[in-house]
């Protein structure tokens, strides 16, 4: 089977909402629902909602991409927990994709994506012609003497509170979160790459146990 001309479903659930899609060559078939909590329960029915309706086999698939943060920490695990068992039982690859750059895809360079984090922070991640930054959180007071490319675009979550910083437009996104990830996920495949892990950007808020590692949660 030639993995990059088969269908390739995604699916993200680091935020408010549970978003799929299914990516058919040039066209794609996509569902979000803003639940604010359930994603576990209403991930694979819409998933099932999205193969039934284009006539799609889970055997047909391709391959799989997934979102892996930054954002909700159970509904990150949520999603790459279901790449990750998807991928092993059709025998297809899972491909991790952050928000950050899915949001940037197609956008002209440089543009500096961003996603709310708790207290007024944000996570945000610079992109341009040579590659891009590390994405970082940075909190109310970082974010006013942060040092973002002059006149970069900005896309994402209080775009407009970015654009004041870099004096540049501010972009919506190209693509649906959902399509993006399964644009990136399919350019990709055949690749070699780890399996999907979550993206974390954040200390845990309560203080690990004694006998505990340290754990750093999205």
């Amino acid at each position: 089977m030639d993995l990059g001309a088969g269908p390739v479903l995604a699916f993200d659930t680091s935020g408010p909402c549970c978003a799929v899609a299914l990516l058919l060559g040039a066209t794609h078939v996509e569902r979000c629902e803003d639940l604010g909590r359930g994603q576990a329960e209403r991930l694979f029915p819409l998933v099932e909602d999205v193969l039934a309706e284009t006539c799609t086999a889970w055997a047909d698939l391709a391959g799989i991409g997934v979102g892996s943060g930054p954002g909700n920490f159970t509904g990150i695990r949520i999603a790459v927990a279901a790449a990750r068992g998807l991928s092993l039982a059709l025998g297809r690859p899972a491909v991790g994709v952050s928000r950050l750059e899915a949001q940037a895809l197609d956008l002209p360079r440089p543009v500096v994506s961003t996603v709310a984090a708790p207290r007024g922070a944000l996570y945000l991640q610079t992109f341009d012609a040579a590659g891009s930054s590390q994405p970082v959180m940075l909190t109310s007071e970082d974010i006013a003497t942060a040092r973002l490319p002059a006149t970069a675009a900005v896309t994402g979550d209080a775009a407009d509170r970015i654009a004041a910083v870099t004096g540049g437009p501010v972009a919506p996104p190209v693509f649906p979160l959902a399509v993006a990830i399964a644009r990136i996920a399919r350019q990709r495949l055949g690749q070699p790459a780890m399996r999907p892990a979550p993206l974390y950007l954040r200390p845990a808020d309560a203080a690990p146990s004694r006998d505990a590692a340290p754990r750093l949660i999205g």
